[in-house]
């Protein structure tokens, strides 16, 4: 039973030091900070999407130990650049600018990269058990982002106000059920009783009893 607690143990930290480590190196984090326009940002993304699947096409290239979590972690943190991506074009068009020159950089990145994945996946290294489900979720991430390129930006805009509407009602339906249940967990029996002069056990007296 020890074992098994300690085993839960590791996996655990395990599980939160794969949360907690970052999907950037330093250098890469500054540039980030410093490109403050959009297609700027985007452009940087697709290089280091890019080197991510160059790191994992390397490392597949020498059979040493221990490459498994290197690769897994190279996966995972191109998955994390996808998601950086969707989020700077989503808020550039939320503020009408145009990300058409960076996304087209994304993409043309995207596209070179689709092919590499399928052919890593389709050459079934022998540790590839190891770091399938994110070589599976990168290749999907892949293609619905060259897909979301595609889509019309007046489109993708409209949608991104129609979703803002939608979770700000959300918000506000969550904060009144709230309120209501606060207003009404006061009960009758809960409410402070009005001062009284009689002692314990001590009658009003009405009028009707004799003397």
């Amino acid at each position: 039973m020890k074992t098994l607690a300690v085993f839960f143990s590791l996996a655990a930290a395990a599980m939160f030091a794969q949360q907690s480590r970052d999907y950037l190196s330093v250098d890469e984090a500054d540039q980030i900070r410093e490109a403050q326009e959009p297609n700027a940002r985007l452009e940087l993304y697709a290089r280091f999407a890019r080197a991510r699947i160059d790191l994992v096409k390397s490392l597949l290239s020498h059979d040493k130990p221990g490459r498994s979590i290197l690769i897994h972690n190279a996966l995972e943190d191109y998955g994390r650049i996808l998601d950086a991506v969707d989020n700077v074009v989503d808020d550039a068009l939320m503020h009408k600018r145009d990300v058409a020159p960076g996304l087209n950089a994304v993409s043309n990145q995207e596209i070179a990269i689709s092919g590499m994945l399928r052919k890593i996946q389709t050459s079934q290294p022998k540790d590839l058990d190891r770091y399938d489900f994110v070589l599976r979720d990168a290749i999907s991430g892949t293609e619905d982002s060259i897909a979301m390129a595609r889509e019309d930006f007046g489109d993708r805009a409209l949608d991104l106000e129609q979703r803002q509407k939608e979770e700000k009602k959300e918000i506000q339906a969550t904060k009144s059920d709230a309120q209501k249940a606060a207003d009404g967990s006061q009960t009758v029996q809960d409410q402070p009783k009005a001062p009284t002069l009689y002692r314990p056990g001590e009658k009003k007296d009405d009028g009707t009893t004799g003397h």
